[in-house]
């Protein structure tokens, strides 16, 4: 399926992801509606743009642009791309976007996010993407793409539709190396093994990059500690996880060399931190089921308590790590 044949697209959160996947649907023909707030009168002014080391860059001239959602109107897809932890203003900004059968795609990492659009504009509406991809944003309207780029898609709850099935042509029709899957939470599970152990140590062990967590010894040790409960907790709650997928994972990060992940990102520039939604709603769930997750825990009262000490003034020299000076459990 052709990119231009999905329909009207609307993107809420044009941040790095947002930027990115929805700028590669509009760069093929697909009519894509930006929701822009910072980066509104750059992009008037200069278009949007996407640089990326492995694939052509992307500039588009005339983006269709709008600070209010009422003036994009009623959409045949709606990529939700905001942080979890704005996920309160989408009761506001979703329905104007809404028609009979809009499809709902949040690109949202953590746990919850689905369920929180379910609960509030149909099960029925909703598809997960997980995005394994290293994006900076360079501006408020452009990106700068590094590494990776693949991108899962699945519905919420339920088998793959015909839908999902021409979602996933469309953007594989951009050339991103878009899958589809079968089991959403599964998938979502997977991505934890990465995001709970290097977003949370960059910003908990003193703001740093990927190589410098992986060539601290207790740190990498903290690190595999981590993706072992991680999976242990995703299999526990049925999703079945190999144990050598620790390693898998481990080994695709070195490439990335000096890499911010995107939370550590979000602390350097002040924003509030998805820490819910990437190691609490895990770890309450895992909870429920009756396991201890020593690591895991220790990580997410770490980042709460960072997050409830922010200031301006915070610096990554700043940061502490008394909570990581023994070995893992």
């Amino acid at each position: 399926m052709r990119a231009i044949e999905v329909g009207k697209i609307a993107v809420i959160g044009s941040g790095s992801v947002g930027l990115y996947y929805a700028g590669k649907l509009a760069a093929q023909g697909a009519d894509v509606h930006f929701l822009m707030r910072s980066g509104f009168e750059e992009a008037r002014e200069h278009g949007i743009s996407i640089f990326s080391v492995h694939t052509k860059d992307v500039r588009l001239e005339r983006p269709k642009i709008f600070r209010n959602v009422r003036k994009i109107g009623p959409c045949d897809l709606v990529i939700v791309a905001l942080k979890a932890t704005s996920n309160s203003a989408l009761e506001e900004l979703v329905p104007p976007l809404l028609k009979e059968n809009t499809i709902l795609l949040t690109l949202q990492n953590g746990l919850g996010n689905e369920e929180f659009l379910a609960d509030l504009f149909g099960s029925e509406r909703v598809l997960g993407g997980l995005c394994f991809v290293c994006l900076t944003r360079r501006s408020p309207a452009s990106v700068d793409h590094f590494g990776q780029g693949m991108l899962s898609i699945g519905e919420h709850e339920r088998p793959p539709l015909k839908r999902t099935h021409l979602v996933v042509e469309a953007f594989r029709e951009t050339g991103i190396d878009a899958r589809l899957v079968g089991n959403l939470g599964a998938e979502r599970w997977r991505k934890l093994v990465w995001n709970i152990p290097f977003n949370g140590l960059a910003v908990a062990a003193g703001g740093l990059t990927v190589d410098k967590i992986l060539g601290d010894s207790l740190l990498n040790a903290r690190c595999r500690a981590l993706m072992n409960e991680t999976i242990s907790a995703g299999n526990a709650l049925g999703y079945p996880i190999e144990k050598k997928y620790a390693d898998l994972q481990i080994e695709r990060t070195y490439p990335m060399g000096a890499y911010q992940p995107s939370t550590l990102v979000d602390w350097l520039a002040g924003r509030e931190l998805e820490v819910e939604a990437i190691w609490g709603e895990p770890l309450r769930r895992a909870k429920k089921m009756g396991l201890s997750l020593p690591n895991l825990e220790q990580l997410y009262g770490r980042l709460r308590q960072l997050q409830a000490e922010a200031s301006p003034s915070n610096t990554p020299g700043d940061f502490e790590r008394p909570w990581i000076s023994r070995r893992p459990d």
